[in-house]
């Protein structure tokens, strides 16, 4: 008996998610063919028509499974210790000196280089 409602219940998953496939196709579709219309009506029709694909999606098992894994990502970014202002500047300038410095490099050593290629090919002033 368990076996039955589960494939049932995986069977009308299927029939869901294919209906929500389905509304976000004719959603595309309809923006397009309805050319005529103004710009923000088709986009508030395709906007309304992706807000009920996802309602559909979400009454599946595995749209309760992404909203727990979301709520379950939510819960750990509260808990992150994020670094402060001071912090987060003086990060960025260590970050950018040290691109500046080794752009200067690769452009001194790209300098060194041109100028001994011209030496050897004899191409030099």
């Amino acid at each position: 008996m368990n076996t039955k409602t589960e494939t049932q219940g995986s069977a009308m998953d299927t029939v869901k998610l294919l209906l929500s496939v389905a509304m976000l196709v004719a959603g595309i579709v309809g923006f397009y063919l309805f050319e005529a219309q103004p710009l923000w009506v088709r986009l508030l029709g395709l906007l309304a028509i992706i807000a009920m694909a996802v309602t559909v999606a979400l009454w599946t098992e595995q749209g309760r499974r992404m909203k727990a894994f979301t709520s379950s990502a939510q819960t750990e970014v509260r808990k992150v210790v994020w670094p402060s202002r001071q912090e987060t500047l003086q990060t960025t300038l260590v970050i950018f000196v040290a691109v500046l410095l080794t752009a200067l490099f690769l452009w001194g050593v790209d300098s060194i280089l041109f100028v001994l290629v011209r030496m050897f090919t004899g191409q030099g002033g």
